[in-house]
């Protein structure tokens, strides 16, 4: 499964809303430079707003501290393919990467395991991020979520969409509707909009599904494909509500379009610092992952966008107008649906033919 679009987009704009990474300057070194000399990791990245932001916040104090350096490098989508071969070969171009939960499932479910064991459970930094957000093979830095957005000037003196239902409700709130050309996450609107629970969304009910998506087919007026394509249709007004990748909707927002976040029913997923197994720079790796993990230096990336932080306590670092823009904020991520990797891990293949199938019904 690939969020890749979701990364791109996020104006600096946004830190008008609000920052709270004044003290990230003063933060004390952790590291003794003595520890490591002559080294260097090379960590995958999702490229744009997070490798500049990663790069002032991250990378180059680590390296300040500890005599690491770090490069990043950036890929397009999940790059399961690129770390088999490199782990395969024993050419190591990267040490580490940030990559998703479902890519980590597909990386390590096999015979052969591609992620080294972080082993960082009992590090005090790391014990405060939550279960939900980590892995033995990774460590969660970064919570990405699908909410419905809509465009606030389209529902002036009448009521606006405030879940899934109220997108299929086409009667009841009408509007022209888009949404996403992909089984991935439509397959679970569906059946929220149907009336499922959060909590009985998995295994998904597939007859269940098809049917709420055969309600709302003839209202649907683009199927989008892209990242760039929701921000434009957001930003021009082109359609009146859809379901995007919140970094889209946020994009909107900072280049000034009216437009609303519902997080109710959001589905999330969280992006983890992994490292590639046999890196022979892996010690350094945890290094970096200790480091920035930081809930301090976690709070100091919404000086550039509203981070879905995986440290609870970083949120006594955000001011409040940003924290409630931010994935993880407790009442944003309290009602949402967090996307069950290896139900799709197992189904994927068969899901997206039935959904493709059905499109071109």
């Amino acid at each position: 499964m690939t969020h890749a679009s979701k990364t791109n987009g996020v104006s600096r704009r946004t830190v008008l809303l609000g920052a709270a990474a004044a003290g990230a300057l003063a933060m004390p070194a952790v590291w003794s430079p003595a520890r490591a000399q002559n080294k260097r990791i090379v960590v995958r990245d999702d490229g744009g707003i997070y490798t500049k932001a990663y790069g002032a916040i991250y990378y180059r104090p680590f390296t300040e501290a500890t005599g690491i350096e770090v490069v990043a490098v950036q890929a397009n989508a999940e790059p399961t393919a690129q770390i088999k071969s490199m782990v395969e070969t024993g050419n190591y171009t990267w040490d580490m990467a940030k990559i998703s939960s479902p890519a980590i499932l597909i990386l390590t479910a096999g015979a052969r395991v591609y992620l080294e064991k972080h082993g960082l459970e009992n590090e005090a930094v790391i014990k405060s991020i939550p279960a939900q957000y980590m892995s033995p093979y990774g460590v969660g830095t970064n919570v990405y979520s699908t909410v419905l957005a809509y465009r606030t000037d389209a529902f002036k003196g009448r009521k606006a969409p405030e879940s899934w239902a109220d997108l299929w409700d086409v009667k009841g709130i009408p509007g022209r509707r888009a949404m996403r050309k992909h089984a991935f996450d439509t397959i679970e609107q569906s059946l929220m909009a149907a009336g499922v629970p959060t909590d009985k969304v998995y295994p998904c009910d597939l007859d269940k599904a098809f049917a709420s998506l055969d309600k709302i087919k003839p209202d649907v007026a683009v199927w989008w494909t892209s990242g760039a394509q929701v921000e434009h249709m957001l930003t021009s007004g082109e359609v009146d509500m859809l379901p995007t990748w919140v970094s889209r909707a946020q994009a909107a927002q900072a280049a000034g379009a009216p437009v609303g976040i519902i997080w109710n029913q959001g589905i999330w997923g969280a992006d983890s610092w992994s490292i590639l197994a046999g890196s022979p720079n892996a010690d350094a790796c945890r290094q970096f992952i200790t480091f920035a993990s930081d809930p301090k230096r976690q709070a100091a990336l919404t000086e550039y966008f509203p981070a879905g932080v995986t440290q609870p306590e970083a949120f006594n670092y955000i001011k409040p107008e940003m924290a409630k823009n931010c994935p993880t904020y407790p009442d944003n991520i309290k009602t949402g649906l967090k996307i069950d990797a290896k139900y799709w891990f197992d189904n994927q293949a068969a899901v997206i033919e039935r959904f493709n199938a059905w499109l071109l019904k």
